[in-house]
């Protein structure tokens, strides 16, 4: 049974019982079905979301031998906000992909690639042809080898997007959610520079977005891009001053700014060296994090892996009134590939908002949707969600309701 909760206060727990059992009986009968939403009112506009940051070329053997013995490899594209369009796009969400790529064939794939989802691909901005495109080396591990992940971004095309270079004016004119990560501004720490181009881009783009348009930013710290310290220097104010829904992972939070979840510590976090999460350690884990950022809504996506081919998947979102949800069970997933995973969550959260609202409603949607689609795609090979709104919606109906309802590709 799904866990909801109303009201910032935390009420006494004998008097908030009773009333939570109506909740979530009065919550359940509120069926989600995707598949009857009224996408009308973004029709004849603009992007109703707009991302930015790198789309790499990712590099993975074909044949599974290491990397460096391997003459055969697949290639693919691998971007947080990209695989986060994509899954908008497939579920009739217009939305818009910003990024600077070369004028070769790599640059030409990923106009193609993202046209063909459905994305908007228009405000691509286009850098000289011998400059290079972010690359992404993968090797799929098994039990007991871990999976290798190494970065080639140093320098990237999509790392110097400069002010001036986007018409965000006209791009963000119908935009509800203007969405980037942690991993877009690293770039620059990455790279070397004296300036953070893309930190400056960004504060052009939120000079021209609408005041009805909601900021969003996964976390998505990664220590091969910068350090903590250089993350919390640029990333804390950032988010303080300008986010309005912040995507993260509690390992991330503890490691970053020692935030405990509950009566698990940050340390023991950090370590590995924690249990099953309790809600009211995700309730007070959220309510600090939202007070810290200033935010109107947290979400928080948790994995736990059992072996590498096998994880166990869940979801939880607050908003800023303390109403709160989780997902109604912790959910195994057999792996075919984890990359993207995160992002196509974000994006069918991103969903329950666009089509409900920031309120209990809408967050329980986001969650609901995000589960089913991020659970779908990490059976699927590479960074890219290949889903349609059926059998998201088949899923969805086997996980709460008790089976398929109406639902046939």
């Amino acid at each position: 049974m799904p866990y909801l909760r109303t009201g910032k206060k935390i009420f006494d727990e004998l008097k908030f019982s009773s009333y939570m059992e109506a909740k979530i009986k009065m919550e359940t009968k509120n069926e989600i079905n995707i598949l009857g939403d009224k996408l009308d009112s973004y029709s004849n506009k603009g992007p109703a979301v707009v991302t930015f940051g790198e789309v790499m070329i990712r590099d993975m053997p074909a044949d599974f031998l290491r990397p460096e013995f391997t003459n055969n490899i697949y290639i693919s594209l691998a971007g947080s906000e990209f695989t986060l369009a994509t899954m908008l796009a497939r579920l009739n969400i217009p939305v818009a992909y910003v990024s600077r790529v070369p004028d070769n064939p790599y640059g030409w794939k990923i106009r193609s690639t993202g046209t063909s989802l459905g994305i908007n691909m228009d405000h691509l901005v286009w850098a000289p042809k011998a400059e290079p495109i972010g690359r992404l080396i993968y090797e799929i591990g098994k039990t007991p080898r871990r999976s290798m992940v190494w970065y080639q971004r140093m320098h990237s095309s999509a790392s110097k997007l400069l002010p001036g270079m986007v018409d965000w004016k006209s791009l963000l004119s119908d935009c509800k959610i203007f969405h980037t990560s942690g991993i877009t501004f690293g770039l620059s720490n990455h790279s070397g520079y004296e300036k953070n181009y893309l930190y400056e881009t960004f504060l052009e783009a939120l000079e021209n977005k609408p005041k009805d348009c909601l900021v969003g930013c996964d976390f998505n710290y990664r220590g091969s891009l910068w350090n903590k310290d250089q993350f919390k220097s640029t990333m804390t104010g950032l988010v303080k001053e300008h986010v309005d829904i912040l995507i993260t992972t509690i390992e991330d939070i503890a490691k970053l700014y020692h935030i405990n979840c509950g009566k698990f510590s940050a340390d023991e976090i950090d370590k590995g060296d924690f249990g099953p999460f309790d809600n009211d350690d995700l309730i007070s884990f959220a309510q600090e994090v939202i007070d810290i950022f200033n935010l109107k809504i947290l979400a928080i996506t948790i994995r736990h892996p059992d072996t590498f081919e096998e994880h166990r998947w869940e979801s939880a979102a607050m908003n800023s009134k303390g109403e709160f949800y989780r997902s109604e069970k912790v959910r195994k997933i057999i792996l075919g590939d984890r990359l993207g995973g995160g992002d196509t969550w974000n994006g069918g959260f991103y969903y329950g908002l666009l089509t409900s609202n920031p309120m209990l409603s809408g967050i329980k949607k986001g969650v609901v949707v995000g589960d089913a689609g991020t659970r779908l795609k990490q059976t699927m090979m590479f960074d890219i969600p290949i889903l349609d709104k059926a059998e998201i919606q088949n899923l969805i109906d086997s996980d709460i309701y008790g089976g398929s309802k109406r639902t046939e590709r």
